[in-house]
């Protein structure tokens, strides 16, 4: 995945050995890998049906009719159910998942495999249900085939989706790796299991704003190179249009519900993090013009596909933020003054993230300087 991290002074000593982590981990990321639970006791199925039907969602999702895929990190799915217990039918090996019921979490599930998940012990009354992706997987298809309900229960409508929505674009600091850890070393199952996308800037600001949201969040990927120079046959806009990541030529098809007024991006450091390697086809001045063209025609595809009704927050932050800038300014020179620039300012964040990535505490400031700036807007919300 060729994973991003901030350089520092202080950190530039520490950078061969989060090389070889990062490198160690490309591998177990992009395979998927993961132990399997065992399923729980099963209960009487006599509620199974059209998982779209039942749940409402705002992610990248395929319908399968009694099941859905997927790959982006973050994606939610929210029920209603009435009785004593809530059932969750899943089939992923690769990634790791939170259950909240009421608001409150009440389970995680790490790589859960194929299984129906049961909370038990519930009042007998109706309860709100959530099912968030906490991590990235994107070397492998997730599987969510619904809620169930326990018997003498049962699955109710689903909730109504939010009028607000919101399009978060970006690398391994929009997916939230490692904002869990405790420490800036980690290994790839530290990671996995300490990156909760439901706790990234994104998802945090959504949530604030009241909206449904996309996370399309793809680790180590840049506009036009990615983490020091890593797997140069693909970027970030290769994967963009798709669903289920690690199928070649996938393509997702909007059910028509999903109209953002607003698209975040934040790409760029993973194009410049590092520097140029001998046998890259870069100079830095190369590189930095090949960055504002693709960005400009990432721009226009965004326009072109939400129309003129979506702003789209363009991020800017450490060394690529003049790039960004001047991206920004022309598109609005050509005359679309729905893109606006956004400088984030990070000299005060902690970034005790795994390998330098942003932390909880991060992300939450984060999110409140996007909010207090997305609030200044004139959203047609």
């Amino acid at each position: 995945m060729y994973l991003t991290f901030k350089v520092s002074r202080q950190a530039g000593r520490r950078r061969t050995g989060v090389l070889a982590a990062v490198t160690a981990m490309t591998a177990a990321l992009l395979t998927g890998t993961g132990t399997a639970r065992t399923a729980q006791a099963a209960m009487v199925d006599t509620n199974a049906g059209n998982v779209l039907e039942q749940v409402h969602t705002a992610g990248r999702v395929k319908d399968a009719g009694n099941t859905v895929q997927y790959s982006w990190p973050g994606v939610y799915f929210e029920g209603r159910v009435r009785g004593t217990g809530v059932g969750i039918v899943l089939g992923d090996s690769a990634a790791d998942y939170d259950v909240q019921v009421d608001g409150t979490t009440v389970a995680t599930l790490v790589t859960p495999g194929n299984t129906t998940h049961w909370i038990n012990g519930l009042q007998n009354r109706e309860h709100t249900v959530r099912l968030v992706k906490r991590n990235d997987s994107p070397g492998s298809t997730s599987t969510f085939g619904g809620f169930r309900a326990a018997p003498g229960g049962a699955v109710l409508s689903r909730p109504a989706a939010r009028n607000r929505q919101i399009e978060f674009i970006g690398d391994s600091l929009t997916v939230g790796y490692g904002n869990l850890s405790t420490s800036r070393d980690c290994t790839s199952d530290q990671v996995k299991r300490t990156t909760d996308t439901d706790l990234s800037y994104g998802a945090l600001t959504a949530r604030r704003l009241n909206a449904d949201y996309q996370i399309n969040g793809y680790s180590g990927l840049g506009m036009v190179r990615n983490y020091n120079g890593g797997s140069p046959d693909v970027t970030y806009r290769t994967f963009y249009d798709r669903a289920l990541l690690n199928v070649s030529g996938d393509v997702w098809q909007n059910p028509g519900t999903w109209r953002p007024q607003l698209v975040v991006v934040n790409l760029g450091t993973n194009d410049f993090s590092t520097a140029v390697n001998p046998g890259e086809p870069w100079t830095p001045e190369s590189l930095a013009a090949a960055y504002r063209g693709a960005y400009g025609d990432f721009l226009k595809k965004l326009r072109t596909r939400y129309g003129t009704g979506t702003t789209i927050v363009a991020v800017g932050t450490g060394q690529f933020a003049g790039q960004v800038q001047q991206v920004v300014k022309a598109r609005n020179d050509a005359g679309d003054g729905g893109v606006r620039y956004w400088f984030l300012d990070s000299s005060d964040l902690d970034f005790l993230g795994c390998h330098w990535h942003y932390s909880a505490r991060d992300d939450r400031v984060v999110s409140d300087r996007l909010t207090s700036f997305i609030a200044g807007l004139p959203m047609n919300w």
